[in-house]
């Protein structure tokens, strides 16, 4: 996928050079740069498809082949983006291009509509190769983690409900069995001793409560009665997509020599050899308390490997762990033995530098740069080559928080792997004052918006496929900077709740928003809201009085508004949530759960939280024109409507989605082909 600093690649079927050199012009000057082919013929159309192309614009019909051909050839097997490009506006050409499965059509010399559409594509395209390449990952990830399982030499097994769902042979062997199936029907109190069942029953239920204290000492018994004390350690995880408990079981030993081992597996990386990131962090928590009372700097390096997806994409998880590995056997020799050195992340290593100012080691990582650059790796039978980022930071008497000092160096390796990367950065402090002045002025602005109202509230319809006809507007918050420019809302909410604003944002969001809800309703009585609070919001059980207060004042029947939170948030503050969800039922306030479906187990929270409404993230609607995308669709919203919940699919932006998402049993839909947001609430609801 073309990125800012990658070209274009382009296929064109029209009939003239100067027509398709046009085309490339256009894209040039929006911004693209592009490697542009065009097709002269069905061969030469066959011949280029042996190649990867991002994106193909063709006029309806050329002396080769019309686009409807070329867009069954290309579209067998091969994800590339086509664009027709029509003599005049026409939505009945344009309708059946959506249908034969091209991604827009637009009028030939609406040039700055082209740019868009195609920024627009590029980023659709960019997309979805990221998930291909995710879930190609996550297929290679889980075969690790079973091989993982299978070859441990601590004992692991899966409980669910007291019983074996899963054992490795570690297990097995260690309670004197032949195979798993002995353990299928076996309940895990049967291998624990009679005199500790009662506590470990006691342990198993509410070991989830206890925080950090998760292990338990107890005394088991194998196959053949015979006991022996063990080490329980559990933790929550999931199998075959199932909630379970993951048990670790080592057998107690006085040996000093294996506990010496075992600390030193709990502090390495055995991809690299290096030190693990746990490990990494406490060494620096040390350092830094040395560096306050003696005044010694230090230097942090952390090294990130550039354009890591395409690597792992290219030559899999198991061969960007062998690149890995190869780049720790550099620093080894690169960096005196008693360095401090650690895999950080998959794709990044972190150093310290003892007693040393980052600018006395400059040269001296351009080197390293250097030499990682021209060395040779093999992974997957293969020779690739790699470049790495490199951000720098102090650790000092003036800086020792070693959490800000990774982030410090980990920003700056970002910033530079994504402006190119094969390069080093030094943190300056400069810099850190111009971004903490902007984040200032970011809270400043907010304070007084909140204080002169100045925000602005949007309203955005949610459409019932079912026959609903009562009328329902998402509200959405708006922040203008002083030039009178949207400021995204990442950006200020992010401010704001760092800032302890977010609670203020939300009650002059929901104030202003039940004002024009009141006078709204004297026309059309049956209006309703919804409304989102974010996290800091839903932290703070005191806003649910000053809610029930509002509504009281009012006069609003409670079920006028839809109270929405961030699935991401749940997720985060559950135990939080749950109280606050539970204080707002007691309310008779229904409650809607928003991008939902990417967590790893989407339905766990809904085990803990009665919701009224679900709106799917955007990603659900965002290919509808594949198979496999419909079924994902229909299948979760089948799981939704069997546990009662009613399902929201936004990002409805064209016509050819609607009888998909009406087959799928969706509820309510909402989007820019019905109506953006609008600052008057002013939908035509009976006209659905």
């Amino acid at each position: 996928m073309a990125t800012d600093n990658t070209a274009i690649r382009l296929l064109i079927l029209d009939d003239s050079q100067n027509d398709a050199e046009r085309l490339v012009s256009v894209l040039r000057n929006a911004g693209h740069a592009t490697r542009a082919h065009r097709i002269t013929s069905m061969e030469d159309l066959q011949e280029s498809l042996q190649q990867t192309w991002d994106l193909c614009l063709a006029l309806p019909e050329t002396s080769a082949m019309t686009a409807t051909q070329a867009c069954e050839i290309i579209g067998s097997g091969r994800d590339i983006p086509m664009i027709l490009l029509l003599p005049d506006a026409n939505t009945q050409a344009r309708t059946q291009a959506l249908r034969d499965g091209m991604q827009d059509a637009i009028e030939l010399g609406a040039d700055t509509l082209l740019a868009m559409v195609v920024r627009r594509e590029l980023a659709n395209l960019q997309a979805r190769r990221q998930r291909r390449i995710a879930e190609q990952a996550l297929r290679e990830t889980e075969k690790r983690c079973q091989l993982l399982l299978d070859s441990s030499v601590d004992a692991i097994a899966y409980v669910h409900d007291g019983m074996h769902i899963y054992a490795n042979r570690s297990y097995i062997q260690l309670f004197g069995y032949d195979d798993a199936d002995e353990l299928a029907a076996e309940p895990m109190v049967g291998l624990i001793a009679a005199k500790d069942q009662s506590a470990f029953k006691d342990f198993l239920r509410h070991y989830s409560d206890r925080g950090e204290q998760n292990e338990m000492r107890c005394t088991a018994q194998d196959a053949q009665g015979k006991e022996f004390p063990i080490v329980l350690t559990f933790s929550p995880a999931s199998y075959d997509n199932e909630p379970c408990t993951q048990v670790v079981i080592r057998a107690e030993t006085a040996s000093a020599e294996f506990e010496e081992k075992l600390k030193v597996m709990a502090r390495q990386d055995l991809v690299t050899g290096l030190f693990n990131r746990s490990y990494f962090q406490e060494q620096l928590e040390t350092l830094s308390e040395q560096t306050v009372r003696t005044g010694h700097p230090h230097t942090l390096v952390y090294l990130c490997i550039d354009n890591f997806n395409a690597l792992q994409a290219d030559v899999g998880i198991g061969g960007a762990d062998l690149v890995l590995a190869d780049i720790a056997g550099i620093l080894k020799r690169f960096f005196p033995e008693e360095t401090l050195m650690s895999r950080f992340s998959d794709d990044a290593c972190a150093v310290l530098l003892a007693n040393t100012e980052p600018e006395s080691v400059k040269a001296s990582l351009d080197k390293l740069r250097h030499q990682i650059e021209g060395n040779l790796f093999e992974a997957s039978g293969r020779t690739v080559q790699i470049t790495v980022s490199m951000g720098v930071a102090a650790l000092s008497e003036t800086s020792p928080d070693p959490v800000v000092v990774v982030d410090r160096a980990h920003r700056l390796a970002d910033q530079l792997s994504q402006g190119g990367g094969n390069a080093i950065k030094l943190f300056n402090p400069l810099e850190e004052l111009a971004h903490q002045a902007n984040r200032g002025n970011l809270i400043a602005l907010i304070r007084h918006s909140i204080e002169t109202s100045a925000f602005k509230l949007e309203f955005q319809p949610v459409i019932s496929l079912r026959g609903d006809n009562s009328e329902l507007y998402e509200v959405f918050l708006r922040l203008l900077n002083n030039q009178g420019e949207e400021v995204p809302a990442g950006d200020y909410l992010q401010a704001a709740i760092e800032a302890g604003l977010a609670v203020e944002l939300d009650k002059w969001m929901m104030a202003t928003a039940v004002r024009m809800l009141t006078e709204k309703r004297q026309k059309a009585p049956q209006t309703r809201l919804l409304l989102n609070l974010n996290s800091g919001s839903l932290q703070d059980l005191d806003l649910v009085p000053w809610i029930s207060n509002l509504l009281k004042e009012s006069r609003l029947p409670t079920d006028a508004l839809v109270f929405q939170f961030n699935d991401a948030d749940v997720n985060s503050y559950l135990k939080q949530a749950k109280a606050f969800v539970e204080a707002l039922q007691q309310m008779h306030c229904r409650i809607s759960l928003s991008h939902f479906g990417c967590a790893l187990n989407p339905y766990a929270a809904l085990k803990h939280l009665h919701v009224d409404y679900i709106k799917l993230d955007r990603t659900f609607s965002r290919d509808l024109n594949s198979d496999e995308s419909v079924e994902t669709l229909k299948t979760m919203v089948a799981s939704l409507h069997s546990q009662g919940k009613l399902t929201i699919v936004p990002f409805v932006d064209s016509a050819t989605m609607m009888p998909t998402l009406w087959q799928a049993g969706v509820n309510y839909i909402q989007g820019y082909y019905l109506q953006a947001p609008s600052e008057a609430m002013t939908y035509d609801f009976s006209a659905e």
